[in-house]
């Protein structure tokens, strides 16, 4: 039913068993591992041959602090989930112009509001962005898991979104599992944010400008893939660029195209321990923080919301404030 709510049916009834679901999913998931570790535990004890006195104790011991463990577990990893920080990063580019040095720029993706979180969930992120006045918001996608007449509702405060350079989204791969992907772009236009679609804008401080490009989710199908040659058609080579996409992925054929910054998400910082390790594979392997390839930079966020279990075990959501020098 969790992954249902969003979709086929209403947050405004069903979104109170979508999260005690998703919620009842990371105890079950922390209940196996933990069954698992006793498992191998015991299998070693027997081909050590210790007393089954002792196996017996050891699995009577274990399974008795496996379940309360794993209640506290996924208890204060749901907590975390619902309190995102702001998380201060400098970043040294290359050729920034002087007008821009010092620039702050807010990143936040991964909102994934829809079977777990919704209006309130929305109001307290852009409250934290806003209370930091960034000169320009970056948002690489993943605002939303269900579709725009069940969804829009609890996103409708990202309207309050503002910064004096502008307030760039792209898509994520969830804005295109629910619905039309361009029906949530079209929706995210119509909160006051700039969709970057395989394109570029312009930003101007006094007498410089840089080019914010933005790409389509790595793994959007047809017609609507990502193609960074169609956003830098045209484009002035020489001129300080960042590249908003969802995956970190793109980062090779950034710094063979001469882009000098991207911000990503996607990877949640592996969200619930050990899926970082998974994860960190996945991504090969940058999956949150800072890291470079040639001149180019790329930041990753862990995200601010939650898929699946809305809970967060070693990693803390986070808006970044990247300070650029």
């Amino acid at each position: 039913m969790s992954f249902a709510v969003g979709s086929a049916l209403s947050p405004s009834w069903s979104r109170p068993f979508g999260y005690t679901g998703a919620l009842w999913l990371g105890v079950v998931f922390y209940l196996v591992l933990g069954t698992l570790v006793i498992a191998l535990a015991s299998g070693l004890l027997r081909i050590v041959r210790a007393d089954p006195r002792t196996r017996l104790l050891w699995i009577r011991a274990s399974t008795a602090v496996l379940i309360p463990a794993s209640l506290i577990t996924v208890g204060l990893g749901a907590h975390n989930a619902l309190n995102p920080v702001i998380n201060n990063v400098t970043v040294d580019v290359k050729d920034l112009p002087p007008e821009f040095e010092g620039l702050r720029v807010a990143v936040f993706a991964d909102l994934h509001v829809g079977p777990t979180l919704g209006k309130g969930f929305t109001q307290k992120v852009v409250q934290l962005v806003q209370e930091e006045g960034p000169d320009l918001i970056l948002i690489p996608g993943d605002l939303i898991d269900g579709t725009v007449h069940h969804v829009a509702p609890d996103i409708a405060d990202l309207a309050s979104l503002s910064a004096p350079l502008g307030v760039f989204v792209v898509s994520g791969n969830h804005e295109y599992y629910a619905d039309d992907v361009n029906n949530w772009l079209d929706h995210f236009d119509s909160l006051g944010m700039t969709t970057l679609r395989n394109s570029r804008v312009a930003s101007e401080r006094g007498d410089a400008s840089i080019d914010i490009v933005g790409v389509h989710d790595w793994d959007a199908p047809e017609p609507d893939p990502a193609d960074l040659s169609a956003a830098l058609d045209g484009a002035d080579p020489s001129r300080f660029s960042i590249l908003v996409a969802h995956q970190p992925h793109h980062i090779d054929e950034v710094a063979e195209a001469g882009i000098n910054l991207q911000v990503s998400g996607h990877t949640h910082g592996g969200q619930m321990w050990p899926f970082n390790y998974a994860v960190k594979l996945a991504q090969s392997p940058r999956i949150v923080g800072l890291d470079s390839v040639g001149d180019a930079v790329l930041y990753t966020t862990p995200g601010v919301g939650t898929w699946g279990p809305p809970v967060r075990v070693g990693n803390t959501p986070e808006v970044a404030i990247l300070e650029l020098r």
